[in-house]
């Protein structure tokens, strides 16, 4: 039988993909390109780019776009079977990959490159190709002696398969709880949408009545809407222990063990290479040069921010007890009375403003936005294989009609989806003899599903989220490097790659924006003036509260990261407590196991880099300045941003390419003026 996986298409046949596919076409591709390699390396002498880089490239793209839909598909359909599938392709992986950043002739092959007469003719992108494969072959451990790349593989085995085994616990500790509520009095004070989900969820598993889970549209709803305490508390509880020891009879879910192996781990690699801590080896490809630096960032932010966190709580807390009769504000109450507080302050409701953001005339309004700016034409493709009838497939093009990428779109929440929102690469854009194949993108989201037949209706964070995730589906699919390496939003710093999607963020806040974006799902009226004036009005709203967690998280993971101990292990309860004490202003209850959960920083790419959400903040608030200066979709400031950023993924550095967007290098006021923080 042919395997789907190894025929040559232009995009993933999910419909004919099977767990049992993924194994046998990942063992036959690992196999050929090492052979290819060695072929390679043994026939040739004189090392080219034309003839290692480029056909190295080659194979890293095979192996890539092969991989790209099983990996997908076990975070959106994720089930038993290709669980499995998907784990036992993790170590072949895993040891491919330090194979080859051990090979010692492979990296002299890359020096002599970088040292030879043909390397001042390369274009900035090879260069830069070169100079991060000599850096990641150090940080692989090819200058290590044999036991200790032993070991080094060892590490890189186990730590990939811990952090999978992490992502599956949350899932399926998420997935795991479940409450019936048996009347709809239960659920008291939920809007029509809430109710409506939780009718539709309970259906959909053959149950009578109304279910809560804890996926995030009906824990948020439960958390900010439902007048019962009680049961606002046993949901947050359940949420708040997810994977963790507190997981009421499910050990087996318990990702505390998993933890401390993990950062066990990461030190002993860190130590391997020659670093302190995991920390100093996180920042080995980021734009920020030092641990000291990260944390006086974050610190400084943490000493600006919390006065306004502590007022901001302090009117919560007056409000509830003096509307409310509150005397104690519980954890679990912060949400529903800050919803309370809001109504009450702005006359604001999100269930309002929620009937202006209908799915159906977001994703076009969205599309209009970026037409504006970059002069681009969205279009929907019907036909498209899908791995889920809510897929939805589209191309842009620009204005001469010329193919610039192409994106799946996978807005809703549903069972065996992981929870969360990313963008992630189908195919990355490469040139090869005036020949160019197109990027295309993945685009997922966990937000609240139609009911009925009303189409889905967003909250306006939903509506940034979207625009958020878009922001990084158009750094990957409108750059126009040609080398793989470099090309979209691979070898961009780190800690710079959350600057396109959180610079998207600030057309959400925009009237003239707003109008291409909402219409009441109903008659179609665009956002009424004074909604979005009370929006405006809102907009900071408890914003000191929100930047402190941000920075609590942050902080969290970048020092149990820097001051791991192998004598004391990873302290991380200690550790969270001694940063909440710090820059905190809400205490969780000591059930709390938050961390169990934190799947960023231990099943994702951000171990000791969370802190780049709020350092790409500070890129993005003063990138969208130069627009509120000349005009939110002014041309020439759309083309900038367009050809300096968008269009030159990582073949510079970051900091290079943003003074040549804003013409100097970054400032942290327009961030405080956004969050309405005083310098």
């Amino acid at each position: 039988m042919t395997n789907p996986l190894l025929q040559e298409h232009p995009l993933p046949l999910f419909s004919s993909i099977q767990p049992e596919h993924a194994e046998p076409a990942m063992s036959e591709l690992i196999e050929s390109n090492l052979q290819s390699i060695k072929r390679m390396l043994d026939e040739n002498h004189a090392y080219t780019w034309n003839n290692l880089i480029g056909p190295m490239e080659d194979l890293d793209d095979q192996l890539n776009k092969t991989w790209s839909p099983v990996s997908h598909m076990n975070s959106v359909v994720n089930g038993e079977a290709l669980r499995e599938a998907y784990n036992a392709c993790l170590p072949k992986l895993s040891q491919y990959s330090t194979e080859l950043g051990q090979n010692q002739a492979l990296y002299q092959a890359y020096q002599q490159i970088a040292d030879n007469n043909e390397y001042a003719s390369l274009s900035r992108g090879q260069k830069k190709i070169i100079g991060n494969a000599l850096r990641d072959f150090k940080l692989s451990g090819v200058t290590l002696e044999a036991d200790q790349k032993s070991r080094f593989r060892e590490i890189a085995e186990q730590l990939s398969r811990l952090s999978s085994k992490f992502g599956e616990n949350v899932l399926d500790a998420t997935q795991g709880w479940t409450k019936l509520i048996a009347n709809e009095s239960g659920l008291r004070g939920l809007p029509n949408f809430a109710l409506d989900l939780a009718r539709q969820t309970a259906q959909s598993r053959e149950m009578d009545g109304w279910l809560v889970t804890l996926e995030i549209p009906s824990y948020m709803a439960v958390m900010t809407f439902a007048e019962d305490r009680d049961l606002r508390h046993e949901v947050y509880q359940a949420f708040a222990t997810r994977a963790s020891d507190q997981t009421p009879g499910e050990a087996k879910w318990d990702n505390t063990s998993i933890m401390e192996d993990i950062l066990r781990l990461r030190h002993e690699k860190a130590l391997l290479l020659g670093f302190a801590n995991y920390a100093e080896l996180s920042l080995a490809t980021k734009m920020a040069r030092a641990p000291e630096q990260v944390i006086g960032f974050l610190e400084d932010l943490a000493q600006r921010s919390l006065p306004v966190a502590r007022k901001d709580l302090e009117e919560l807390t007056e409000f509830a007890q003096q509307e409310y009769q509150i005397d104690t504000l519980e954890v679990w109450d912060i949400p529903y009375y800050s919803e309370k507080m809001r109504q009450h302050q702005f006359s604001l409701s999100q269930e309002e403003v929620r009937s202006y953001f209908p799915a159906t005339r977001v994703v076009p309004g969205l599309f209009a936005v970026v037409e504006r700016l970059y002069g681009l034409q969205i279009t929907e493709v019907e036909g498209i294989d899908t791995w889920h009838p809510d897929v939805r497939f589209f191309e842009i093009r620009d204005r001469d009609q010329g193919l610039r990428g192409s994106f799946y779109l996978d807005l809703y929440a549903r069972p065996n989806k992981q929870g969360g929102a990313w963008m992630d690469e189908c195919v990355t854009r490469k040139q090869r003899h005036d020949v160019t194949q197109d990027p295309v993108a993945y685009l997922t989201c966990n937000f609240t599903p139609p009911v009925g037949d009303d189409p889905a209706l967003l909250t306006h964070d939903e509506v940034t989220t979207l625009f958020h995730e878009f922001g990084h589906g158009l750094h990957h699919m409108l750059t126009r490097v040609g080398e793989l390496g470099v090309s979209g939003i691979r070898g961009v710093e780190w800690d710079a790659v959350e600057l396109p999607s959180q610079f998207m963020e600030n057309w959400c806040w925009e009237r003239e924006a707003l109008n291409l974006v909402s219409g009441h799902y109903q008659t179609n009226e665009q956002l009424p003036d004074d909604l979005f004036e009370k929006m405006l009005t809102a907009r900071n709203f408890q914003s000191g509260m929100m930047m402190v967690r941000q920075l609590e998280f942050s902080l969290f993971d970048f020092l149990i990261h820097y001051r791991y101990s192998s004598e004391t292990g990873g302290r991380i309860a200690e550790t969270l407590e001694k940063v909440r004490k710090q820059v905190s202003v809400v205490i969780p209850p000591d059930f709390s196991r938050f961390p169990n959960s934190f799947s960023h920083i231990f099943a994702g790419g951000y171990a000791a880099g969370y802190y780049s959400y709020k350092w790409a903040e500070v890129l993005s608030a003063d990138a969208f300045s130069l627009f509120e200066s000349n005009g939110i979709f002014d041309q020439q400031t759309g083309e900038s941003f367009l050809t300096n950023i968008l269009e030159k993924g990582g073949s510079e550095n970051a900091m290079d390419l943003f003074v040549a967007f804003r013409g100097r290098e970054p400032q942290i006021d327009a961030l405080l003026r956004h969050n309405g923080i005083a310098g």
